[in-house]
């Protein structure tokens, strides 16, 4: 069977509904600055050198799917931030586990630009992702997917 880019959002597998939302490098990167607090279009624009019509097109997406949302800051002319929505703050673990898995899988030779670190005192932490039920660390070696 055969799958189309434009049909993942209603695919059954959550693996592909959420390559539909952040399946481009542009789309996880908007993301990575709202984490990093950048708020405003020309922010994005500045830390990512990204084209206008570019980051327009993936902040109406990620509005309209629910974890981005405008308000204005300013009236003439209208201008707006952008802000994580619930949905979207959902995403952080997610965010932490690629920082994670791309620090410890793809080294690179240059100090890293973002560092996983703690809200309450700023220490730097080792996230890891765990079974809600028992507290296990969930690996390759401890979990596996399996078909239904």
């Amino acid at each position: 069977m055969s799958m189309k880019w434009s049909d993942l959002d209603h695919d059954s597998c959550p693996v592909a509904r959420a390559m539909s939302v952040v399946g481009d490098r542009w789309t996880l990167l908007i993301l990575r600055e709202a984490f990093l607090g950048t708020r405003r279009f020309d922010g994005f624009q500045d830390r990512l050198g990204i084209t206008r019509h570019l980051l327009a097109e993936r902040l109406k997406k990620l509005e309209a799917l629910g974890l981005m949302h405008r308000t204005p800051y300013q009236e003439r002319p209208l201008r707006h931030d952008y802000r994580l929505t619930p949905a979207g703050r959902a995403f952080g673990p997610v965010m932490l586990m690629l920082v994670d898995w791309a620090t410890e899988n793809l080294p690179s030779d240059l100090p890293p630009p973002v560092r996983v670190v703690s809200q309450a005192d700023g220490h730097e932490v080792d996230p890891v992702v765990v079974d809600r039920a028992t507290g296990t660390p969930l690996t390759y070696e401890t979990m596996r997917l399996r078909r239904t």
